[in-house]
């Protein structure tokens, strides 16, 4: 819960223009009043091997939210007060080649904390930005669709990543309380596993961007690594999530502005 109170997050209006900061315990609560907590900038790192296969990772089991779903390699937040500095605050299109350093620097400092991945293992110019989803999700599923206390509300940068070199892949040393579980996985086998086994859990943002363009882009890889990636894309797209991750006091009239502050709106900025 430590990191819930002194992390702090950058709030962002619709368009992801920084607005100020928040708490990551304020900013993940839901509730009747807060129905969508109050959303901020994420990232999600795509790692692949030389072979192409995605890293999966499963959230440790005593995460405050969402435990034990299975994601992509990395997810997380920038931060303020960070060095270097991890506050984007240009246009994603006004920074060189369309990649905002601050989101990269975030990533490269949870992949160390998350998968023990050093610094030295990460070549940033392979790191490369491709768009940005905005969503939300309620972590009813962990909880419950009555009593659902936590969940997301982002503006989730993705990032790709690839290790072509078959005798230069990242070294791995997860941080227990961070994953439960990792391994590579092949296209083929990564559709298997979210279209015929049941019992497994998968994150909503996850689910969302693979479902939008996470294996147009994998099927694609090469592409979208190069510099002119035709899946560059300086748009952000929303959606919502799937409906058993809604909880009840979502509501019909709720729309993609709720939860999003413009600046000097809340006390906690």
């Amino acid at each position: 819960m430590g990191m819930m109170e002194s992390d702090m997050l950058i709030c962002v209006d619709r368009n992801d223009v920084p607005v100020g900061k928040m708490s990551k315990k304020q900013a993940h609560q839901f509730t009747p009043e807060t129905p969508r907590g109050f959303v901020h900038r994420a990232f999600s790192v795509f790692i692949f091997n030389d072979k192409g296969e995605m890293l999966l990772t499963k959230r440790a089991s005593s995460k405050i939210t969402f435990p034990n779903v299975w994601t992509n390699a990395c997810c997380s937040h920038p931060l303020w007060g960070q060095t270097p500095n991890e506050v984007d605050d240009k246009q994603v299109n006004s920074y060189p080649d369309g990649q905002p350093p601050g989101i990269k620097y975030a990533a490269i400092r949870k992949l160390k904390h998350e998968l023990g991945i050093e610094k030295s293992d990460i070549e940033l110019h392979r790191m490369r930005f491709l768009t940005r989803f905005h969503y939300w999700a309620a972590d009813s599923v962990t909880y419950s669709q009555e009593s659902c206390p936590w969940g997301e509300h982002e503006i989730d940068y993705v990032l790709f990543l690839q290790y072509p070199d078959s005798n230069v892949q990242p070294r791995i040393f997860a941080n227990p309380d961070e994953v439960g579980e990792y391994k590579y996985v092949s296209i083929d086998e990564m559709k298997k596993m979210m279209q015929e086994d049941n019992d497994l859990l998968w994150s909503p943002w996850f689910r969302g961007i693979m479902e939008r363009c996470g294996f147009a882009m994998w099927e694609n890889l090469d592409e979208a690594l190069t510099s002119k990636s035709s899946f560059y894309n300086t748009e952000i797209e929303f959606f919502d999530p799937p409906e058993e991750h809604t909880a009840f006091f979502n509501l019909p009239e709720h729309t993609a502005n709720t939860g999003v502050l413009m600046k000097d709106e809340s006390p906690f900025l």
